[in-house]
């Protein structure tokens, strides 16, 4: 217990960042996705690795270990939709790290030996991760992982906890890996005296330079010429730029179902109807629960967090004298508020608790004991020590202290913390067991308060919900599950179509979110098929029509042809510019010869970087003033916008790029290559994730 309590209420944040918990609710049916799974068709696996398919029962599997995982380190079932796509997350990356990762590093010549994983978990040399779980006041404590291995663990019937101790010692060995193939890349970045010298050389070098530049026409030149056969040419070599995710061009219409003016009238006599009987309600929960939207909270505002509700209800709790409700306020969703001051007090936004544990069937006589201590003056790290079961909660390095906690991050049932008294102990119950809790420190009091808020939106009734339907299902009806047909509904209709192109992964559509029902349909339709009625969220009705069908893997010649064109039109229009800029000048010797010439001006560059990084100017200009001797004329050259010739007058060399930078840059250069490792290694391995058709 002491262990768990330290990791959920201590490094709960921090150990749900490392190692990404959560838990997932799935989206497919069940007997759907059984029925499916029954044909083994690789289209319903979750994926490829190196080879090897993960199926999607073996995926949830690992997702489910991930959810015991979660529950023992945050003891709660609670989850958001981002949490369940880093469950997702990580139990995909598990998959990576078995099948791909760990095995070319042991194909690379690299270990993690048994004893040195036992030096990484449970010997002197603890790996980061155990080190902050198992941390006592000065740093790692070995007696703390050893009680929760020796004890916990195998004290717990339900196997979860032996479950959460094989995923820690999984991970130490699986960081341990990626800890020894990084350092091959940071090791081989080695930078030299000499490397360093010519580094921070080229790095404060700065030029005089005059020059001239003869910008590129941006108007198509019928003399450069780009051959079909050139084309062709450029896409077989190339055809690793044009891999594609499968997706597919649509096109929309969406009919939002909206209350109606009679259904927000309706909203607002509902809340009217019980106005006086909010003001004068003794039992205000038990009135929240027949007539609001929102129930009651024990919640302590500030002023302003309730803007985030609605400004005028925040306005008139802390700008109005009153316990009477007030007004009936709407906003632009709506939806009816009133709202009623029920206490006003000064209370701290943190407050510094201190507890001790206790459990067993001798609990709350305990309890009363060490209550009885402690106001007699015994010191409560002392006590803590005597009687506390938790040994991990050490904030300061003191037994028995949990650190400060506010309303948002706070034990279940330590609420009262508070408004309590300070150095005033006294008894808690909670899930965990009998606390003896009190409160020592806290921040300045401000003035808080609780309220009631009754709160009803308007909502579409059945009448409403029938009309927009019957627009969904005219439109729908026209259309005839065909792409013609579509197009003639939206003219016929005058209803704008959304044109769209999307992925397996889509599942917001505009601003409507929670839409992959709509992708589905899309990926299982063929080319210039149309949609029945597609319902999202209940109150919006789809029509989708499949314009076109990209399969995965290399896009067809024709769909890229005119970017080629492009780009070798811009490569040949720079040689034929660059070549008559050479022929204009041929023979000239100064540079403003040239510029007469060419009938452009000089321009001056007092100290034009030669760096290697960082230039604000054409690469090509400084490429250019580099490579020229002093005083002479240099070009022309072929740069990114114009074509250039240089004149370096003079050079200089700086001092503001120092070794401590040089070194700096080569870290970062190590750095990116040792991020680039994995995003290669799924590269070779052809890694496929298809995790997008199910979730």
């Amino acid at each position: 217990m002491a262990v768990l309590e330290k990791i959920r209420v201590r490094f709960g944040l921090a150990i749900s960042i490392i190692i990404a918990l959560a838990l997932l609710s799935f989206i497919i049916d069940p007997g759907t996705l059984q029925s499916a799974m029954q044909g083994m068709s690789s289209k319903y696996d979750v994926g490829k690795i190196a080879g090897r398919a993960v199926r999607y029962t073996d995926y949830q599997e690992e997702v489910e270990r991930f959810t015991t995982i979660n529950e023992v380190t945050t003891g709660s079932s609670a989850h958001s939709e981002q949490q369940q796509k880093q469950i997702r997350d990580a139990a995909w990356q598990s998959f990576i790290d078995k099948f791909l990762f760990v095995k070319n590093a042991k194909d690379a010549g690299i270990t993690v030996g048994s004893a040195e994983l036992v030096d990484l978990t449970t010997g002197s040399n603890p790996s980061p991760m155990i080190a902050q779980m198992f941390g006592g006041p000065d740093g790692y404590d070995p007696q703390v992982l050893v009680d929760f291995v020796q004890n916990q663990v195998p004290g717990d019937e339900s196997g979860r906890l032996q479950t959460f101790w094989n995923y820690i010692q999984n991970s130490v060995s699986t960081q341990q890996y990626y800890a020894k193939y990084g350092a091959l890349f940071t090791a081989s970045a080695y930078l030299n005296a000499l490397e360093k010298a010519d580094l921070v050389a080229k790095n404060n070098a700065t030029a005089n330079v005059d020059y001239i530049a003869v910008s590129y026409p941006y108007q198509d030149d019928s003399t450069v010429v780009v051959k079909k056969s050139e084309i062709k040419k450029f896409y077989k070599d190339h055809k690793d730029f044009y891999e594609q995710k499968a997706n597919r061009d649509i096109e929309y219409v969406v009919f939002e179902v909206t209350p109606s003016a009679e259904d927000i009238a309706a909203a607002n006599e509902k809340v009217s109807a019980v106005y006086d009987e909010f003001g004068a309600t003794s039992n205000m929960k038990a009135f929240l629960l027949r007539n609001s939207d929102r129930q009651l909270s024990n919640y302590w505002y500030k002023a302003g967090e309730l803007n985030s509700i609605n400004s005028e209800v925040n306005n008139y709790v802390f700008n109005t004298r009153s316990s009477a409700p007030s007004p009936i306020y709407t906003d632009a969703d709506n939806t009816f508020y009133s709202v009623r001051v029920l206490d006003t007090a000064n209370l701290p936004d943190s407050v510094y608790v201190k507890h001790i544990l206790l459990q067993g069937s001798e609990a709350k006589a305990t309890a009363e004991e060490v209550l009885a201590k402690l106001r007699k003056g015994e010191k409560f790290s002392a006590l803590a020590a005597e009687y506390s079961t938790d040994k991990g909660s050490m904030a300061d390095g003191e037994l028995g202290n949990i650190g400060w906690m506010t309303q948002t991050y706070m034990i279940p049932g330590f609420e009262g913390v508070i408004t309590a008294k300070l150095n005033d102990p006294y008894i808690v119950n909670t899930q965990y067991g009998t606390h003896v809790i009190v409160v020592t420190k806290r921040t300045k009091p401000i003035v808080k308060k609780q309220v009631a808020i009754l709160e009803k939106a308007a909502i579409a009734s059945k009448e409403t919900f029938g009309k927009y339907y019957a627009q969904a299902n005219r439109f729908a009806s026209i259309a005839g599950q065909s792409y013609e047909g579509y197009k003639a509904a939206v003219d016929s209709m005058s209803i704008y179509s959304h044109p769209m192109n999307v992925n397996e992964g889509t599942s917001t559509y505009g601003s409507i979110d929670q839409a992959k029902e709509v992708t589905r349909w899309v990926f299982d339709a063929k080319k210039g098929k149309a949609s029945n009625i597609i319902t999202v969220n209940n109150n919006y009705f789809f029509v989708v029509a499949v314009k076109e069908i990209h399969k995965e893997g290399v896009k067809p010649l024709d769909e890229v042809a005119a970017g080629i064109r492009q780009r070798l039109y811009f490569e040949k229009l720079r040689d034929v510019k660059t070549a008559q800029v050479a022929e204009k000048v041929q023979g000239l010797e100064t540079l403003e010869q040239m510029a007469e010439a060419l009938g452009v001006s000089i321009t001056n560059e007092p100290a034009l970087s030669l760096s290697t990084t960082g230039r604000a100017n054409d690469p090509a200009l400084a490429g250019a003033a580099g490579a020229a001797v002093d005083g002479e004329v240099y070009g022309p050259i072929a740069g990114g916008m114009a074509s250039y010739i240089v004149r370096v007058n003079s050079r200089e060399a700086g001092s503001f790029f120092t070794e401590e930078d040089a070194t700096m840059q080569a870290a970062q250069k190590a750095q990116y290559t040792t991020q680039m490792v994995l995003p290669v290694m799924s590269r070779i391995g052809e890694v496929k994730d298809n995790r997008e058709r199910f979730f």
